[in-house]
């Protein structure tokens, strides 16, 4: 394994991480607050969009490449 793959998947699994702590803490608000559902239900559309992005650009460099 090169420096270079080490680093990609450190990166990845650092941001899995990060994202995981984030989807608990913004549950635990949404669960304390009562928020209503359309409002949670925006909140976790665009939590999940925006690693969706991230993904997509990953992709899409590897095949422009």
């Amino acid at each position: 394994m090169t420096v270079a793959q080490f680093e990609t998947i450190g990166l990845w699994l650092g941001l899995a991480a990060l994202y995981i702590f984030i989807v608990l803490a913004i549950n635990d608000v949404l669960k304390k607050s009562q928020a209503p559902k359309m409002g949670r239900f925006f909140v976790w559309l665009v939590l999940f969009l925006s690693p969706l992005v991230f993904i997509i650009k990953t992709v899409v460099q590897y095949f422009l490449e």
